[in-house]
C-alpha cells in the first residue's frame, strides 16, 4: 500500500513576538537551509558560528567574572554613578546587622552552656542578608537556608520570635516541631527553613513559576518575585542545577542569592569546584548574573534592586547574585573550624574587613555614628536580646497533643493510633514525662 504524503502546514501560536522568534530560530535547522548556506543554525545552539579550525575551549582563556563594589574597605564610595541612600536607611541596616551579631554571640554561648541544643551564627554574612532583604518588597516570597537571620531581622522578625523558635516553646509558630534556627513566618512571606541542603532552591523556582501563572490569569495581581538564599556548598547539589534550568527555561521571576563564604562546613571552595565560582554557572544556564562584594551592604542592595527589576521584566526571568564573603564563625555549634583553617586567618578577616565594620566607617565619615552611639546601641540591643531570652526560656513546651493536631483538618486514622500509643507509653512510664497538664485536666490524648 502506498503511503500518502502529508504536507506540513505552518503552526500559528498565541505566543508573543519574541517567543515566536525564538521558535523560528530553533526550527531553522540544517534541514531547512539551501545547499551551501553558511547561516546554518542547529536547534541546540542557535547562535553558534562555524569555524574551520579545531580548537577546544579552556577555562583559563576566560577572565574571572568581576566583583562589583560600591563602597571600599575604608567606607568610601567608589562607584561614581551610585546615589547614596537616605541616612535613616543606613542607620537601620547597621543596627539590624549589629542586632544579629549580638544575638549570635549570646546564643552561641547559650548552646555551650547547655541551654540550647543547637545554633548557627551569621557572622561575616550579615551584609549580604540585610542588604538584599532591604531591596525586596514585603509581598515578595523568600526561601532561606539557615544563615539568614539578617533577612528575618530586616523584614520585622523580633527577638521574641527568634527566641520562641530557638527554645521551641508554646509561643513558637512552628509548634516546637523544628530544630533551632529553622525560622519561618507566614506573615513575612518567608517559608520555614528545612535541614536538607538545597531543597529550597527548586521549591523557589516552582513558587516563582506559580506567581508568574497567577499574573497571567489575573494581570491586576501586584508583581512579586521569589528570593532564594543558599551557600556555595549547596550549589554542589543536583537541586541547584535542576532549579536554575527550570527557572531559565520557564522564565521564572526568581532571584537566586548565593552566599559564597569560602567554606561548605569544612570543605574550602578550592575542593568544591574548579570553575569560576558560582556566578559562571548562571551564565551557563542563560541567566542574568552578577558577582558582588558581600561585605559591601550597598553593593548588595544595589544589585538586588536591579535584579528585582530584571526578574519582573518581560513577564519574568531568573537572576543570579553571587555575594562574596567570608564565614568568620564556625559552621555551627557542632563544628570546630580551627580544625581545618588557621585561627589567624579568621582573626585577620574579622579585623581587616567585614560588613559591620565597613558600614560603620561609612556612617562615621558622614558624621552619623561614633563610639558613644556604638556603645549605647550595643548595650541596648544586648539587653533586648537577654530579655527575650529569659522570657522564652521560662515558657512551657507546646502540648503533646499539638504533635498531632494542626496537620490535617481532621485527625487521620494513623494519627489517632499514634496518639493512643503515646498515651499508653506515658501511662507506663509516668516518671519519665511531665504529665502535670494531664493531671490538671487541661490536656488529653484521647482522639
Amino acid at each position: 500500500m502506498k503511503i500518502p504524503q502529508v504536507r506540513l502546514a505552518r503552526i500559528s501560536t498565541p505566543w508573543s513576538t519574541s517567543r515566536r522568534g525564538m521558535i523560528s530560530l530553533r526550527f531553522s535547522s540544517s534541514l531547512s537551509q539551501k545547499p551551501g548556506a553558511t547561516g546554518i543554525r542547529f536547534p541546540g545552539a542557535v547562535s553558534s558560528q562555524f569555524v574551520n579550525s579545531l580548537s577546544f575551549e579552556h577555562p583559563s582563556t576566560y577572565p574571572a567574572l568581576p566583583t562589583y563594589r560600591c563602597v571600599n574597605q575604608d567606607g568610601d564610595i567608589v562607584d561614581d554613578a551610585y546615589k547614596p541612600e537616605p541616612d535613616s536607611l543606613a542607620l537601620k541596616m547597621y543596627q539590624d546587622m549589629l542586632a544579629v551579631s549580638i544575638m549570635d554571640v549570646i546564643m552561641f554561648d547559650a548552646q555551650r552552656q547547655g541551654r540550647l541544643s543547637f545554633y548557627m551564627t551569621s557572622q561575616g554574612e550579615e551584609g549580604t542578608c540585610v542588604g538584599s532583604a532591604s531591596a525586596l518588597e514585603k509581598e515578595d516570597v523568600i526561601f532561606c537556608q539557615y544563615r539568614e537571620a539578617g533577612v528575618f531581622m530586616e523584614r520585622g522578625y523580633t527577638f521574641d520570635d527568634f527566641m520562641n523558635q530557638l527554645f521551641a516553646n508554646v509561643k513558637d509558630a512552628g509548634r516546637g516541631r523544628n530544630m533551632p534556627v529553622h525560622y519561618g513566618s507566614k506573615a513575612l512571606n518567608i517559608h520555614t527553613i528545612s535541614s536538607p541542603l538545597a531543597t529550597q532552591i527548586p521549591q523557589a523556582s516552582g513558587a516563582a513559576y506559580a506567581l508568574k501563572m497567577q499574573r497571567l490569569t489575573d494581570p491586576n495581581i501586584p508583581p512579586r518575585v521569589v528570593a532564594c538564599y543558599f551557600g556555595e556548598g549547596a550549589a554542589s547539589e543536583g537541586d541547584f542545577h535542576a532549579a536554575l534550568n527550570i527557572a531559565a527555561t520557564r522564565s521564572c521571576p526568581v532571584i537566586f542569592i548565593c552566599r559564597n563564604n569560602g567554606y561548605a562546613i569544612s570543605t574550602p571552595t578550592l575542593e568544591q569546584y574548579r570553575g569560576d565560582g558560582i556566578a559562571s554557572r548562571g551564565t551557563g544556564y542563560g541567566i542574568d548574573t552578577i558577582r558582588v562584594d558581600g561585605n559591601d551592604i550597598w553593593a548588595v542592595r544595589e544589585a538586588t534592586k536591579k535584579a528585582r527589576e530584571l526578574a519582573l521584566k518581560d513577564g519574568g526571568r531568573p537572576v543570579l547574585i553571587e555575594a562574596m564573603s567570608y564565614r568568620i564563625s564556625h559552621h555551627s555549634t557542632s563544628d570546630d573550624s580551627f580544625a581545618y583553617r588557621a585561627r589567624v586567618e579568621v582573626e585577620d578577616w574579622k579585623r581587616r574587613d567585614n560588613p559591620i565594620t565597613r558600614l560603620r566607617k561609612y556612617l562615621e565619615k558622614k558624621g552619623l555614628w561614633d563610639e558613644e552611639k556604638e556603645s549605647q546601641a550595643r548595650s541596648r540591643l544586648r539587653k533586648e536580646v537577654l530579655k527575650a531570652f529569659a522570657a522564652a526560656e521560662k515558657e512551657k513546651k507546646p502540648s503533646m497533643r499539638s504533635m498531632f493536631t494542626d496537620m490535617y483538618e481532621d485527625l487521620t486514622p494513623e494519627l489517632k493510633d499514634q496518639m493512643i500509643e503515646l498515651k499508653s507509653v506515658i501511662e507506663r512510664y509516668p516518671d519519665e514525662y511531665d504529665v502535670s497538664e494531664f493531671e490538671g485536666g487541661k490536656e488529653t490524648l484521647t482522639p
